[in-house]
């Protein structure tokens, strides 16, 4: 049974044999860069970069189930990448705007 599950993944039309397959796969790394950023100073963390990695993941995430085959990679990594980015841009906005160690300093000047 096994093997009939693995013989089915490999000879899939997203399977290990296409870029259908390599592609988001490879995409992870932008997930897990991404992850390992949550330990990074919300200071540090960049708007242009997060609200494209928000954007790509919700747009593309829409794609993978449109297109044939259904590439489940495609929409997992995706819905990672927006994930990830919508914590990361709400980190900056919690530090930006609702920082209740600014407010003090704010209002003595």
């Amino acid at each position: 049974m096994a093997t009939s599950k693995l013989q089915a993944l490999w000879n899939h039309p997203a399977g290990p044999k296409t870029i259908h397959f390599w592609a988001p796969t490879f995409k992870w790394g932008i997930s897990i860069a991404n992850i390992a950023d949550f330990a990074k100073p919300p200071e540090k963390i960049s708007y242009p970069q997060q609200i494209a990695v928000t954007a790509t993941g919700i747009i593309w995430s829409r794609y993978s189930l449109v297109i044939t085959p259904k590439n489940w990679n495609l929409f997992s990594v995706n819905v990672a990448m927006a994930g990830t980015g919508i914590y990361q841009l709400s980190r900056k906005i919690r530090n930006d705007y609702f920082n209740e160690e600014q407010q003090p300093a704010l209002a003595k000047e």
